[in-house]
């Protein structure tokens, strides 16, 4: 029983030691690049209540959330997607606001899917939020966002995928499909089963055009090409208004000098149902899944009570770390602790020493030596723990200073550290 509870449930896992380290430095890295672009931190609670995720607000079904009851007996979740929390924020706290809103966040979610056998059902995300701008100068910003996050974390090669859900939409609706028919479409396109959409379409009374292009929806990814070639398969209006949305922000991204990262899938859905405009989806080497998403919810906030466009983009922490672990560009966690050691008898000089250090920036541990071991039995311990060096109080005025990367030691006047 006692070894059952040293192991986590299925699709989580604990995080340690250079892991979590380096996991902490990618976090504050790239929330650097989110604050340089004037995005402000929001926290919001890891759990709140099922309406705010239910079906109707378009976000994750029903039985892949974690449910659990209040003492009043009000269904709770623990948040499969941060996104709703912010819209009910916005709709709570800035409902008088017109202007645009920055917002940018740090936090876990919950998927308790069957379908993720081996993969964590707890992620970190870092995200963020513009709300109040419907232009396409907004979707530019949060794609160059997304590409500058991606570059700071050291990744040097990536793509960023891009459709607009509302020209599915388009289609759709003017084929006559019923939600239900909807949700079957998107999967088969999302699984790129050209079959299963063909079967699908010919139980459907279609006109040529509109079966024609759903037929090939899946197929229509890739250059600036594949736009021009889609707008010659549609004269729907609404459709045509998604690709030149598209096509300008092509442009606008050859403005930040990021068009190198962009490519196009206008048969990219999302299981988010939320979205109305463009999708994305950013994807490297190593990892199968996206390392980071976003898109347009022009909708999502008015669920809430205030009309406002949004557009917004989440990076998946531990899928972008298991990409950078994969293709060897994690940098090793530097060594930046300092141990000082000390004998019971020279604790008072210890102590000072520690306060001095800390006053100087560095990161000090104090620790009372043990008579059991001797100095050099600390070195290994060192290593583990990433301590960079030890100070060793052999006696009143000197200390034994001892480089632990190198192993190399020499003998110090405690004056000179005090100077």
């Amino acid at each position: 029983m006692k070894d059952k509870l040293l192991h986590t449930p299925e699709g989580v896992r604990d995080i340690y030691n250079s892991e979590c380290m380096m996991k902490l430095t990618l976090q504050n890295k790239l929330h650097h690049v989110l604050e340089h672009y004037g995005f402000r931190d929001i926290q919001t609670p890891s759990f709140e209540f099922f309406d705010i995720f239910s079906q109707e607000r378009g976000t994750v079904a029903s039985k892949d959330m974690y449910k659990f009851f209040d003492r009043e007996g009000n269904t709770l979740v623990l948040r499969p997607d941060i996104t709703p929390s912010i819209a009910r924020c916005v709709a709570k706290y800035y409902k008088e606001e017109e202007l645009p809103i920055r917002l940018c966040y740090i936090g876990n979610t919950f998927i308790n899917n069957s379908s993720y056998q081996g993969k964590l059902k707890e992620v970190t995300q870092l995200g963020a939020e513009l709300i109040n701008d419907d232009t396409v100068e907004a979707d530019a910003e949060m794609l160059a966002l997304t590409i500058e996050c991606l570059l700071h974390s050291g990744l040097k090669e990536f793509q960023l995928e891009i459709g607009n859900a509302d020209f599915f939409r388009a289609l759709v609706e003017e084929a006559g499909f019923q939600e239900d028919e909807i949700t079957n479409l998107r999967l088969l396109i999302e699984k790129k089963n050209l079959f299963g959409v063909e079967e699908m379409l010919q139980s459907k009374d279609l006109s040529h055009n509109i079966n024609e292009i759903l037929l090939k929806l899946p197929e229509l990814f890739g250059t600036l090409d594949n736009l021009a070639f889609a707008k010659g398969l549609t004269k729907n209006t609404r459709a045509l208004n998604a690709i030149e949305r598209l096509e300008k922000l092509y442009d606008i991204m050859r403005d930040y000098g990021y068009e190198k990262y962009i490519s196009f899938d206008l048969g990219m859905l999302s299981q988010y149902n939320y979205y109305t405009g463009i999708i994305f989806k950013a994807y490297t080497y190593g990892t199968g899944n996206a390392i980071a998403t976003g898109g347009r919810y022009d909708n999502l906030v008015a669920q809430f009570g205030k009309e406002a466009p949004a557009i917004g983009l989440a990076i998946v922490i531990d899928q972008l770390m298991l990409a950078l672990s994969r293709q060897r560009l994690l940098p090793n966690p530097e060594a930046s602790d300092t141990l000082i050691l000390y004998k019971d008898c020279y604790r008072k000089q210890a102590i000072l020493l520690a306060k001095h250090f800390r006053k100087e920036g560095m990161n000090v541990i104090l620790q009372k030596s043990n008579d059991v071991w001797d100095t050099e039995e600390y070195m290994p311990y060192a290593k583990r723990m990433s301590i960079g060096g030890i100070l060793y109080l052999e006696n009143e005025d000197e200390i034994k200073v001892i480089n632990a990367l190198d192993d190399t030691i020499k003998i110090a006047s405690i004056k000179d550290f005090l100077v």
